[in-house]
């Protein structure tokens, strides 16, 4: 945007301004997902207002500065184009008389189907909607957080605004009009428009200059050179059938069972309360980490505006109890038309990938946290998608800083927004359906992650890696019993790879990931970390918001490059280089800071006022040299159903954590797996210990805490 002309003469617009956003070229049909995409614009439109914080937040006067952070903290949204104007009365005449400054974004069209493709009937002529929804979730939550750091805002989108959005874009230097349409820079499928206003002062953009090109001709941007996307990025996501997605995940081997060990006869399924968030909760963490629970992924301004966004997504997730179907066997009988059609609404709402398994008993968890009633399994298919954390960010953070559990509380907002409006549009299919958040799962993610291909066992524990974004993801899951041809896991030689790399345990600041090999764990074979040691830094840690770290700090999490996605398939193909590249990306310096991506304030939210942070903020790069030191040093637990809280076991009771006990469990899985390798040497193969060819649907697969 810094290379399109700009003018500085006057731009006379006003609110009756006779000019259109963008809108659908097709009317949608009675098959669409309107209803469902609807039903979440209404929810997000009327969280556009709220609460002021009683005091101004510690942070820079200059307005470029903050101007530069909203904006960042925009892009980091998805918004498109970002820009920022000062307001008139003619362009907002009904907003508070102290609004001053606007912060105003286009949001580009999602990439639909090709004609006659799957998921063609039931996104068909819903794009204005789908991107006013995605508009106005993006207005909340950066309304909600200027307003955390004590200053007035309100957002504005299609049908809920008293200003003329129109006018806005074109002061803010992100559009011009044309033949009584907007048009704007780079942007070819159509956009929306999202504003919020403020008493916020920012820096203003200069108006496109009239004669000025949309499109700068400079080959060096054309070709991505300074940091930019290429010119030809869209153009060659349009060359791929929607329902595959942007990242090829076709040319990764697939196997009939995972690539580590699952025994689905020895698998217990564990209730909710096990997980050791509701145990931090409950109290069997200690008094502190039950004081740090409530606030811990919500301690810095920008979290707490996403908020009221995921609490207002639960009562929209559906319900366990079945529905009548109403629609048709014969209209959706087909399986793999039926997968397809559901992976490309996924992916058009914003999923990065988008996998299908059975949903079989033992995913699910077996009790309730609340009231403690069983879970009976009720859906027989399993819809996966993982949200990209971003890499972006994630650079420029320790992992463990002020900006941590914003990203993941971005890409749970964004899952949950996602998979409930497809878990709405099963319903209104006929289908029962119910998304599984962060918020609220009664689905243990992570063997769904596994099973539907999307990711493997790794080092880190109980986090997957995906062979294109590593471990920076989240998930999200719907359930539903509408038919459709499921996915095989995935084989990218990760196991022989993180047998050879230890950087995420050297880089644990609790010490809470094994140098050593892998155990049987509830009847599967993996890496397992110590989840008390790492849910209580993640929870009482003082200099930060959660943990990433091993996230930011793995080899596989790689920028989107020509030459990342180079190293991507030699690490595949040659897993005999995993330590040699392991190596290289410590002399890369992969995995420290760089302060060129920073873009968030340090703050930190104390009785509903932001603060600078009272024990600073966590400073880490690289600690090359310390896994020798760090594996002498480690003692680690696991805590098996033996020693979860029991079934019918609900928050109002505490069950203290036996650590002796999971210590002296965690030596001897080590033996139980040698011991179940070398009897299978002589007896039958269970489960993924077979070959490819002997593979039956009898294996087994972990029941794992809920991805977090």
């Amino acid at each position: 945007m810094e290379h399109l002309r700009r003018t500085e003469e006057p731009i006379s617009v006003s609110a009756d301004l006779e000019v259109r956003q963008p809108s659908d070229s097709r009317i949608a049909p009675s098959t669409s997902a309107l209803p469902a995409i609807s039903e979440y614009l209404d929810l997000f439109r009327s969280l556009l207002r709220g609460p002021i914080a009683s005091e101004l937040a510690p942070i820079s006067a200059d307005p470029l500065e903050r101007a530069n952070n909203l904006k960042a903290s925009a892009y980091f949204l998805d918004a498109s184009l970002v820009g920022v104007c000062r307001i008139t009365p003619e362009v907002g005449a009904g907003i508070p008389p102290n609004h001053t400054h606007a912060l105003v974004y286009l949001v580009e069209f999602g990439r639909e189907p090709w004609p006659g493709d799957p998921g063609e009937p039931w996104i068909a002529g819903s794009n204005a909607i789908r991107t006013d929804m995605r508009a106005a979730e993006i207005a909340a939550v950066l309304a909600g957080y200027v307003r955390w750091m004590g200053f007035d805002a309100m957002g504005h989108v299609h049908g809920a605004t008293s200003v003329c959005l129109e006018a806005l874009s074109i002061r803010a230097g992100l559009a011009r009009a044309e033949l009584g349409q907007l048009v704007a820079p780079f942007l070819h499928r159509g956009f929306r428009i999202g504003a919020v206003t403020c008493d916020y002062e920012l820096a203003e953009d200069l108006p496109l200059a009239s004669n000025g090109s949309l499109e700068p001709d400079d080959p060096s941007l054309q070709l991505g050179k300074v940091g930019t996307r290429p010119a030809w990025w869209s153009s060659e996501q349009d060359k791929r059938p929607l329902h595959l997605g942007r990242y090829p995940m076709e040319r990764i081997a697939r196997v009939n069972e995972p690539t580590t060990l699952v025994m689905r006869d020895r698998i217990q399924r564990v209730p909710k309360r096990g997980d050791f968030f509701y145990r931090a909760a409950a109290g069997d963490l200690g008094a502190k980490a039950k004081e740090e629970m409530s606030r811990f992924p919500m301690k810095h301004p920008y979290a707490l505006g996403m908020a009221p966004l995921i609490r207002g997504m639960v009562p929209l997730q559906g319900t366990r109890r079945p529905i009548a179907t109403e629609a048709k066997a014969e209209e959706l009988s087909d399986s793999q038309w039926n997968a397809d059609s559901i992976k490309a609404l996924g992916y058009y709402l914003g999923a990065d990938f988008v996998g299908i398994c059975e949903a079989e008993p033992w995913m699910y968890y077996s009790h309730d946290a609340v009231d403690g009633q069983p879970i009976e399994a009720y859906h027989k298919y399993a819809v996966c998608m993982l949200i990209d954390q971003g890499y972006e960010t994630m650079e420029g953070a320790s992992g463990d800083d002020w900006i941590s559990a914003s990203q993941s509380m971005r890409a749970y907002m964004r899952g949950a927004e996602i998979a409930g409006i497809m878990a709405a549009h099963c319903r209104t299919l006929g289908y029962p359906a119910r998304s599984h958040t962060n918020a609220d799962s009664d689905v243990i993610h992570n063997p769904v992650i596994l099973m539907s291909g999307l990711g493997e066992v790794s080092r880190i524990g109980d986090t997957l890696i995906n062979p294109f974004i590593g471990p920076r993801s989240k998930s999200v899951v719907l359930t539903t019993d509408l038919p459709m041809a499921v996915d095989k896991p995935i084989d990218f030689n990760l196991q022989s790879f993180c047998e050879s790399c230890r950087k995420c345990a050297r880089e644990c600041p609790c010490n809470a990931i094994t140098f050593g090999p892998k155990i049987l764990f509830n009847g599967y074979e993996i890496w397992k970390a110590d989840v008390e040691k790492c849910a209580k830094y993640r929870i009482t840690q003082q200099k930060g918001s959660a943990c990433g770290r091993c996230m930011k700090t793995c080899p596989w999490n790689r920028e989107d490059t020509a030459m990342a996605q180079e190293m991507i398939w030699r690490s595949i193909d040659y897993p005999e280089l995993a330590q040699a590249i392991a190596l290289e990306d410590d002399l890369q310096g992969n995995g420290a800071r760089n302060p060129v991506k920073k873009w968030w304030f340090d703050l930190e939210v104390v009785d509903g006022i932001a603060l600078h942070p009272r024990a600073g903020t966590n400073a880490r790069d690289l600690s090359l040299g310390r896994e020798e030191k760090l594996a002498k040093l480690q003692k680690l637990a696991i805590f098996p159903p033996e020693l979860q809280p029991a079934g019918g076991t609900t928050l109002d009771q505490v069950i203290p954590v036996d650590r002796d006990a999971g210590q002296a469990l965690y030596a001897k899985a080590r033996a139980d797996l040698t011991a179940v390798r070398g009897n299978a040497e002589g007896d039958a193969l269970p489960s993924s210990l077979e070959s490819d060819e002997a593979h039956t649907d009898d294996g087994a697969l972990p029941a794992c805490p809920k991805a977090t």
